[in-house]
């Protein structure tokens, strides 16, 4: 499966979702991908890892639609419990080696978690979040410079959240 054809398809995906809800995920997801493929090509991630990034950046919200209407919220704790078995069903008839397979789900899975971070595409992923959720959510300045010392490590990362955010 082609990056482009997992973007049409989540697409599709989200366009399920009656409302405002929808645009807003599949704004999110678009974006965060966005600064996902930024960041993976400027830090020199191999081309397989760049696709594993870039197709676990367009499925790492994938349970929000459910967690909302599961539990009321999508906050992270659900989404890294309900994501990854969404994600595997999503590429699972893709034709995609299962070793990527398998560590798409556990980015979708951990997404939220920042202590456990074991490759760059993971830290990249949880980078280019940051930056979409730091927006949307309308973080503090204080906020932001204390997420950046706790998370980010990508030279890539830590200039986009300079100047976005101008730190």
């Amino acid at each position: 499966m082609s990056v482009s054809e997992a973007m049409t398809k989540m697409i599709r995906f989200y366009a399920q979702e009656s409302g405002q809800k929808s645009h807003h995920d599949i704004n999110h997801f678009q974006k965060v991908w966005a600064f996902a493929k930024t960041i993976g090509e400027l830090e020199g991630l191999d081309a397989y890892t760049q696709e594993t990034l870039e197709l676990a950046a367009i499925v790492h919200d994938i349970a929000c639609p459910l967690c909302r209407e599961k539990y009321g919220d999508a906050d992270g704790p659900h989404q890294e419990l309900e994501g990854p078995s969404m994600a595997k069903a999503f590429y699972e008839d893709m034709g995609l080696p299962n070793e990527q397979l398998e560590r798409i789900c556990f980015l979708v899975g951990h997404h939220h978690t920042l202590d456990q971070v074991d490759g760059l595409d993971y830290q990249v992923l949880l980078e280019a979040d940051f930056l979409v959720n730091a927006d949307e959510s309308q973080a503090r300045r204080d906020q932001i410079m204390r997420f950046r010392e706790r998370v980010y490590r990508t030279k890539t990362g830590i200039s986009l959240l300079n100047d976005i955010y101008g730190l």
